[in-house]
């Protein structure tokens, strides 16, 4: 929408040792014009990780009606795994990120982009997503950036209660993990056990997490 704003947040902080190694990834974005974001203020929007699943949940539906237009895009563990074992060691996670926001930006249209920087490099990031967009539009990227302006909370708002919800699915499908991250003993348990029963990990298990590949390599040679 040209003339408004858009802000992007990613559901997770890449921190290999703690973060997500079940399910996919989520990178959604909100614009609206500025003179509603004290309307997000006024709700409570602040970083999606001081929130419970339940304030999330609830803070969307409002999100929801107050932006003008929201988008996310799911990154698949398959996706994952293929930039992070095959591509060049610059050209791995973060870029894959730049090009999806990439994307999202390019659906909202706006006049100008604020995001939440996964790359250690903040304006390195930004570049990468100017340079996959189809049009002349500003980028500011910055580190933390969902904690220091609401319409980025707001976004990673959504971005997390998306993948909640995704989570709660998988659950049913394949029986409960827990949270699927990889701090959660019953997220670990569930991999363990499923690669001694057939072998493999689920298709919703993101293989080339270092943890992953830690338990994998821990089981074979426990079998020798």
């Amino acid at each position: 929408m040209r003339g408004g704003r858009c802000w992007e947040k990613v559901e997770e902080d890449f921190n290999f040792p703690i973060g997500p190694i079940i399910g996919p990834l989520v990178i959604a974005g909100i614009a609206l014009i500025e003179e509603k974001i004290h309307e997000l203020v006024s709700i409570g929007v602040k970083d999606s990780k001081l929130l419970s699943p339940a304030s999330r949940e609830r803070l969307a539906v409002q999100i929801e009606r107050i932006v003008d237009r929201h988008v996310s895009v799911e990154i698949t563990p398959r996706q994952i795994d293929e930039v992070v074992m095959k591509a060049k060691r610059l050209q791995k996670l973060n870029l894959l990120e730049a090009k999806v926001m990439a994307e999202v930006i390019s659906k909202l249209d706006p006049d100008i982009a604020y995001v939440d920087a996964s790359d250690v490099k903040a304006e390195r990031f930004g570049q990468w997503i100017v340079e996959n967009l189809p049009s002349k539009i500003k980028v500011v990227s910055e580190h933390h950036a969902d904690r220091r302006y609401p319409v980025v909370s707001a976004a990673s708002i959504m971005a997390k209660t998306r993948r909640d919800n995704i989570v709660k699915k998988l659950r049913e499908e394949y029986g409960d993990f827990g949270s699927g991250y990889v701090a959660d003993p019953k997220s670990m348990a569930f991999i363990k056990d499923w690669l001694k029963r057939f072998g493999s990990p689920p298709p919703i298990v993101r293989k080339s997490w270092k943890p992953f590949r830690e338990l994998e390599k821990s089981l074979a040679q426990t079998n020798l």
